[in-house]
């Protein structure tokens, strides 16, 4: 992520995530070694589940939280696992992420349009087919972006481990949380997701007067 124009990188971002999340999980040298393995064989497994290019990068990121929550969660049980899993993924890239999206507000004429545009352009260059998106309100005021499709969770659903989508959904909070209405005349609101159990995942942006 750039801090002026975002031009998204799906493999790189997908290594750069899949390496920080490795490192960061508190194991050694040779449990890290046993869910490097464990992943390439998920992700062998799951190739009927890429359905387009961008697919391939989310099954990746998905598969390697799934190969170290499946292999952690007999020695720390299911909820430690799931906490050690969803912090490995968001914490690392926190900072990085954070600062870049609130460089971009700071510096746009519009915040609330170049979040917008940002969040359209990412649906086609960053998600893909794995997602649908509909936009059910998109005037200038407010847009709504809603997920009625999530290629992570439908993952995650077909290896029998629905309960890991909140800890993808988490890695949100690291660009939502830097959105200030009253610094960039805009709120987000996400009251649900498919993994907490809604219908879809709202990502709605609203103009603040």
């Amino acid at each position: 992520m750039t801090t002026d124009h975002y031009v998204p990188d799906p493999e790189a971002e997908t290594a750069a995530l899949v390496e920080a999340f490795l490192e960061h999980l508190d194991v050694s040298a040779s449990r890290r070694a046993d869910i490097q393995a464990r992943h390439e064989k998920l992700v062998a497994a799951n190739q009927h589940l890429v359905v387009d290019d961008l697919a391939r990068h989310s099954l990746r990121l998905t598969l390697v939280v799934a190969a170290a929550y499946e292999l952690l969660r007999p020695s720390l049980g299911q909820a430690r696992a799931m906490a050690a899993v969803e912090a490995a993924l968001v914490e690392p890239l926190a900072p990085f992420v954070r600062a870049a999206t609130r460089a971009m507000l700071d510096h746009a004429p519009d915040p609330y349009q170049a979040m917008v545009e940002m969040a359209k352009s990412r649906e086609t260059e960053s998600f893909g087919a794995g997602f649908e998106f509909r936009h059910a309100v998109d005037d200038g005021e407010r847009f709504h972006q809603d997920v009625h499709r999530c290629h992570y969770h439908d993952v995650l659903v077909a290896n029998g481990m629905a309960e890991l989508t909140p800890a993808l959904c988490a890695f949100d909070r690291n660009w939502i949380d830097v959105i200030d209405p009253a610094r960039h005349g805009f709120r987000f609101d996400r009251e649900t997701t498919i993994g907490t159990g809604g219908t879809h995942c709202p990502f709605h942006f609203t103009r603040v007067r």
